[in-house]
Formats: C-alpha cells, sequence, structure tokens
C-alpha cells in the first residue's frame, strides 16, 4: 500500500497529478481543495495517500490535509460512495463544512455537491452522522489524532490485541480532556489503556 508519496510534480490535471519519485511517476487523484494546495509544476510536493485496490487497476488518491483523509476514507465506506465520488464530493465543500453538514442532517446542503442527490444525501447522514458529529466536536489536536485512530488500531492488532479491545482503547483515550496530539502518543496511551480494560 503507498502511504505517502514525496516528489517533483511533473503534470497537473483538474483532478490529478503526476508526481515524480525517484525517476518513476506516480498518477494520483485529487480534489480540487488538494490541487489548490499544491505548488505548480517543477516545483516539490509530498502528499498523504489512500490506495484503491480492484481487479482491473490500482489507484492512488492524495491529501495535503490529514483531515481530508479522513473524510475520505469515510465517504468511501457509505454505501454506492466510491473514491470518485468521495472526490467529487470534497470537491465541492470544504471538509469542516462537510462534516458539520452530515452531523446537523442537512440534506439539502449536501444536495447542493454535484453527483449527490437526495437519497445519496439521506444516505450519507444516516451512515456517518454519529461519527461526523465526534470530529466535529473534538478540538483540533483531538481531530488530528482521531484522524491517526485507525492506524493505530491496526498497530495494536499487529501486536496481538482483538480489534474489538484495540478500537475501545483508542476511543477511551480520545475522550479525555488531554487528548494526544501525535500519533505515538496516541499509541503509547492507547497501550496503556488496553492494560485497563
Amino acid at each position: 500500500m503507498i502511504a505517502h508519496l514525496s516528489g517533483t510534480i511533473l503534470e497537473r490535471g483538474l483532478q490529478s497529478v503526476v508526481l515524480q519519485v525517484g525517476g518513476v511517476g506516480y498518477l494520483v487523484h485529487v480534489s480540487l481543495q488538494t490541487l489548490a494546495g499544491l505548488p505548480p509544476v517543477g516545483e516539490a510536493a509530498a502528499l498523504r495517500c489512500h490506495t484503491h485496490v480492484r481487479e482491473d487497476a490500482l489507484q492512488v488518491f492524495g491529501f495535503v490535509e490529514a483531515a481530508e483523509q479522513r473524510a475520505f476514507e469515510l465517504l468511501v465506506t457509505v454505501s454506492g460512495i466510491g473514491p470518485k465520488l468521495a472526490l467529487t464530493v470534497l470537491s465541492g465543500m470544504s471538509v469542516g463544512d462537510l462534516l458539520g453538514a452530515i452531523a446537523g442532517g442537512d440534506h439539502r446542503r449536501l444536495q447542493t455537491i454535484p453527483g449527490v442527490g437526495k437519497k445519496m444525501a439521506e444516505r450519507m447522514v444516516v451512515e456517518l452522522k454519529d461519527r461526523c458529529a465526534q470530529l466535529v466536536t473534538a478540538t483540533p489536536q483531538q481531530a488530528a489524532a482521531g484522524g491517526q485512530a485507525p492506524d493505530v488500531v491496526e498497530a495494536l492488532a499487529n501486536l496481538g490485541y482483538k480489534r474489538s479491545v484495540a478500537e475501545r482503547a483508542v476511543e477511551r483515550v480520545l475522550k479525555r480532556e488531554t487528548s494526544p496530539r501525535t500519533p505515538e502518543e496516541l499509541l503509547r496511551a492507547a497501550l496503556a489503556a488496553v492494560q485497563e480494560l
């Protein structure tokens, strides 16, 4: 899985860039928001990545901000939303506004995004409302750490802990007033919390 790419921008498209890394050009699909945050052709850039594997293709989706990647990964869990539509959604509204609209059940606002009709807006609210509400009410530090939660759960699972226990430990840590600020701090705190469960 490609999790991060750092190199030189060779080409810029409407929803993609070609990033040259070590002599290899990677086609990376991006939202308009990420595209706006990237430098011009010929300059260095770094992208957080989500690798999407299908039977007939391997696609890489890139993000400048961790919050946008987290929102993307939430969106693709919704039935009927694939990676391309998730990028379209992120291109149509800022991450903060999107999370707020879903958490607040604002179907009309969601329907202003190209490609999102009434049924899709309703599905997004039903499937993501609670998770988005947690991200909206979190402090910026908690939201940043929360964006790393799936990676920390995975790390705990790799250490031999049951996934359900790992998820409860991470959730408990994120609910504390003094929530960790970095993934490393979150992992350390979650390891301690596992012992308490």
